[in-house]
């Protein structure tokens, strides 16, 4: 009889830890709550190469930016064929003000090291990508 009992609980003891792995599997991972705004890895790799920051100083010829990843104010050539883009729509340069928050691609010239700004991104339709 205590050989029965010992086998039994051996059993048990093996297919009791199999029975809530299987049950660990069955279940969905939790969804995130991001509806709202969007899935932020995809947000965040569509913009990791594009300068952000805050306009300080605009011209017509250049446009200054503060608060961007380097620390200190960055100075962006802008040319006739840089684009504007404002809500995902087309824009023009006289809509950008000083303290706007954008989003900058920059080409930077090989001899000069010079930042030229190809598109300024600016508005909150940014999710879109670019």
């Amino acid at each position: 009889m205590n050989f029965r009992v010992i086998l039994l609980l051996v059993l048990l003891s093996v297919l009791a830890p199999a029975g809530a792995g299987l049950a660990q599997r069955s279940q969905q991972p939790p969804k995130p709550e991001t509806a709202r705004f969007g899935n932020p890895t995809s947000i965040a790799r569509a913009y990791q190469d594009y300068l952000y920051g805050v306009i300080k100083q605009i011209s017509s010829e250049e446009m200054v930016l503060e608060k961007t990843k380097f620390g200190i104010d960055q100075t962006l050539k802008l040319e006739r064929k840089t684009k504007y883009i404002h809500d995902g729509k087309p824009s023009s340069l006289d809509r950008l003000k000083v303290g706007e928050q954008v989003w900058v691609e920059v080409k930077t010239e090989r001899k000069t090291g010079e930042m030229i700004a190809r598109k300024v991104l600016t508005g909150v339709a940014l999710a879109g990508g670019p």
